[in-house]
């Protein structure tokens, strides 16, 4: 990857879309008392980055002698609306492999990206089934693979947002502190190598999830390892192992400067983006926001900190589950398991417990048949995490056994 050909790359990409906007967002900023730009990919024509990767690829492999053939890609997500909108652009047939399993949702928006010019087949529960009958497809027909991020033309594309950053920021003024999300390592392996001579190594924050750390488990190990499972709920950037290209360009990295963030931390950012800025992110879009909070406000004060919100492809329908798991993070929610005695009043002495604060969630007789006591699920909402203690304090008083199981994810998963 040059910088000549990753701006060539820029200027072809206008024949599809203008550049994303810098914002400088004022939220953010006084929080951490420093200049936080949001690059905003979340505002492409299908709300990611991965369009830019996907058109640098089409246009390149065209010249070499594609025409005619059949490209095809395994996605259940923004590589495939991508893929879809690039195809429809150059009026080529595409093939778009998605798990069974595919949000309906993420399915409809793939078929308008792409209109006339795809197929969708959907094959296999998980991805790697759908991968596997996506090669088969390319062997079968002499078709064209269009990889999620592990290519160099990918790679290139996905440099443009680094070319596009340095021409948006204010004349004079270069990041101290670029944050970037991982997930294959398509983007942060474009975008560093472009910055390379503009940001010193040690100025570069990586974050992925804490479910799916391929790229820190590769560089503590020096090569890249697969990962034996992965957390799904960061769907954009879930990836059980880093891309071979990718790993070469960011193996100079120190794995400390990979931050992993709580799949539950993210939510956090997902719903105060959305409540007090009206920005919809996907959990890996808010990933590298998501990482400000994980930095020492030392590092922050006074710097100029450029962050990339990398999609804005969220099912509402997830939204009640991030909210959930937003509260339970942030210590305003927690579930308890109750031993109560079982007489005349017992509930409304434990009512009585409770603060003006406090809120009654969820409640649930888990044995009915006890003679003597009874257990109970509750869910409680508060609105300062501090009343908890206050209130456990009182449990403790009263002789109320009580179990907190909000943490425990094999209960909380069965029961909750």
């Amino acid at each position: 990857m040059t910088k000549t050909g990753v701006d060539e790359a820029m200027t072809a990409l206008r024949e599809i879309f203008p550049e994303t906007p810098l914002q400088l967002n004022e939220h953010l900023s006084r929080r951490y008392g420093a200049d936080i730009w949001l690059k905003r990919e979340d505002l492409s024509p299908v709300r990611s980055y991965k369009i830019r990767g996907a058109f640098n690829f089409f246009r390149k492999t065209m010249t070499t002698g594609a025409q005619g053939r059949t490209f095809v890609c395994a996605s259940a997500g923004n590589h495939a609306q991508g893929f879809a909108f690039v195809c429809r652009h150059f009026q080529v047939p595409g093939v778009v492999f998605m798990p069974v399993t595919t949000p309906q949702q993420k399915i409809d928006k793939t078929r308008i990206f792409g209109g006339e010019f795809i197929t969708i087949r959907l094959v296999g529960d998980i991805f790697d089934q759908c991968y596997a009958a996506a090669n088969a497809h390319v062997a079968e027909i002499g078709g064209v693979m269009v990889p999620p991020f592990d290519h160099p033309d990918i790679i290139e594309g996905q440099a443009t947002v680094a070319s596009e950053i340095l021409g948006q920021l204010p004349e004079g003024v270069s990041p101290d502190l670029v944050v970037l999300p991982v997930g294959g390592g398509g983007l942060a392996s474009g975008i560093t190598g472009y910055l390379s001579d503009v940001v010193p190594q040690d100025d570069f924050v990586l974050v992925e999830p804490l479910g799916a750390p391929s790229l820190k488990r590769s560089l503590e190990a020096g090569a890249p390892v697969q990962l034996p499972k992965v957390d799904n709920f960061v769907d954009g950037a879930a990836v059980a192992r880093i891309g071979e290209l990718n790993f070469e360009a960011l193996k100079r990295f120190h794995p400390d400067q990979v931050l992993l963030a709580p799949e539950n931390a993210i939510c956090v950012t997902i719903t105060e983006m959305l409540n007090i800025e009206g920005f919809v992110l996907e959990p890996a879009g808010a990933l590298s926001i998501t990482a400000l909070d994980m930095l020492s406000l030392e590092r922050l004060k006074g710097k100029t900190v450029v962050a990339v919100v990398s999609g804005g492809n969220f099912d509402f329908e997830r939204l009640p589950d991030v909210k959930e798991r937003a509260m339970r993070y942030a210590g305003l929610k927690k579930y308890f398991i109750l031993r109560l005695a079982q007489r005349p009043g017992a509930l409304r002495d434990f009512l009585n417990l409770l603060g003006p604060e406090d809120d009654i969630a969820r409640f649930e007789y888990l044995k009915k048949s006890a003679r003597n006591f009874g257990s109970i699920l509750i869910g409680i909402e508060t609105r300062n995490p501090q009343n908890f203690k206050g209130l456990l304090e009182r449990f403790e008083a009263e002789d109320i056994g009580y179990q907190d199981i909000t943490d425990n994810e094999i209960l909380a998963n069965l029961i909750i």
